[in-house]
């Protein structure tokens, strides 16, 4: 198997190009794919794609913001402990890859924000302590626990079908997700990539010879110092505690207020809620925690600047009808057995060129569901399978990978060539559990 991954390393490192030159390759293809398949003039899919190009802008703050309070959060004295608590457990490279595996799945499953950051975090703590692991599969092990997100809570899809008023209602109701999320099917399915991806993460550890490691001293940030002396009264408000603390208690208040009435139900704001304010509070100070915040932001310069991008891409493929073509290409060759594989594999293509689990959803559903009552298909497995297929894709989808590279300060086609080996194997696991459960 090394001489493989070892291969696929050099190809993904000779041949993938920048993210950025990515979207914009994709977007060519798209727009060339939209003149061959669907009716549009090259008129039609300029205007698609200007139209949608500002469709998520509120989205590309949300996971600026993901990047910029996550980290905030991790190099805070209090967090920096936790994460090394945990890393503490890990005594070898092969460990740190099971453990990284594990834990960027379990917070994944329960919010794929958290998880994207959490994972990316973790994996830095861990490079900086367990010698001689490979910093490349550390993060790509980090980011590969984010195939679970669509079925656990915040899966977009199967919770956007249990709330009174979605858009199909009148075609298929409301499904409790008992059906989908706590269905046996869809817990199976999880269950086994728990064990199948760590143990997959650890098979794919390179040779000696191509292990490539990082200094751990470059992790290391310096906190801003407390000055103390010739302060002027600014000065003093910005080195006190006081007003962290109270603008910090006030968001831990809202926090209770909002879990007490909404149950834990994560969305992305919340989260970015609850990174930024415990931020003030572990950093004490309005300097301190305003020097992590310039840090943060360097990273976040790939998603300002290519989330437009993909939102016309996203706009070429819902506004010429591309999406739907490729939909119905696959549901013409389904029958009651193979349907919810096909809508799977469907959901994985799609995913490439509207990457946005409700977005996809609202391209989709109308194909699949009329498909699959024709068919006497589960409505529920048939949003599960859309589920999977969006988040199964994204593991070689540097769009999702962006907040992780950010982090971890390294390139997509670093980590892509073990991306890879772990999309087929996850991808043989959920098609096997939608085909036989």
């Amino acid at each position: 198997m090394k001489p493989l991954i070892s291969l696929s390393n050099r190809i993904m490192q000779r041949y993938l190009p920048d993210p950025f030159l990515f979207v914009v390759i994709l977007t060519l293809v798209v727009f060339g794919l939209g003149l061959i398949f669907t009716d549009s003039t090259s008129i039609q899919m300029v205007q698609f794609w200007g139209e949608g190009f500002w469709a998520l802008l509120a989205f590309s703050m949300q996971m600026v913001l993901v990047l910029v309070t996550g980290y905030v959060l991790a190099s805070s004295p209090i967090f920096k402990r936790f994460l090394g608590f945990l890393a503490s457990f890990a005594k070898s490279p092969g460990s740190a890859i099971v453990i990284v595996t594990v834990v960027s799945m379990i917070a994944s499953w329960i919010n794929w924000g958290f998880g994207l950051v959490i994972g990316a975090l973790f994996a830095k703590e861990l490079a900086k302590r367990v010698k001689n692991v490979d910093y490349r599969l550390l993060i790509a092990s980090a980011y590969s626990g984010f195939v679970v997100w669509h079925a656990g809570f915040s899966g977009s899809i199967p919770l956007s079908i249990a709330t009174e008023g979605h858009p199909f209602q009148d075609l298929i109701g409301v499904i409790s997700t008992g059906d989908t999320i706590f269905a046996s099917f869809n817990l199976i399915i999880v269950a086994v990539l728990f064990v199948v991806l760590p143990i997959t993460a650890r098979l794919l550890m390179p040779s000696k010879d191509e292990t490539v490691t990082v200094d751990p001293s470059l992790f290391n940030e310096t906190a801003a110092a407390v000055e103390t002396e010739a302060l002027t009264p600014a000065e003093k408000m910005e080195n006190s505690m006081v007003l962290s603390m109270v603008i910090g208690i006030l968001g831990v208040i809202f926090l209770g207020y909002y879990f007490v009435k909404n149950g834990f139900a994560l969305n992305l704001d919340i989260v970015n809620f609850l990174f930024l304010f415990l931020g003030i509070l572990f950093h004490g100070t309005p300097k301190r925690f305003l020097a992590a915040v310039q840090e943060a932001i360097k990273g976040a310069s790939g998603i300002v600047i290519q989330f437009p991008f993909y939102a016309g891409i996203m706009g070429m493929m819902t506004a010429s009808g591309l999406a739907v073509v490729m939909s119905e290409a696959f549901v013409s060759i389904s029958n009651d057995v193979t349907f919810y594989f096909f809508a799977f594999i469907s959901a994985g293509i799609v995913n490439f060129f509207v990457p946005s689990g409700g977005g996809q959803w609202a391209v989709q559903a109308p194909i699949m569901l009329d498909a699959a009552q024709t068919l006497d298909a589960s409505v529920a497995k048939t949003a599960m399978a859309v589920a999977w297929g969006d988040a199964w894709t994204n593991l070689i989808q540097p769009f999702w990978a962006l907040p992780a590279l950010a982090i971890a300060g390294l390139k997509a086609k670093d980590i892509m060539g073990y991306c890879v080996f772990i999309l087929v194997i996850s991808g043989i696991v959920i098609s096997l559990g939608l085909l036989f459960l």
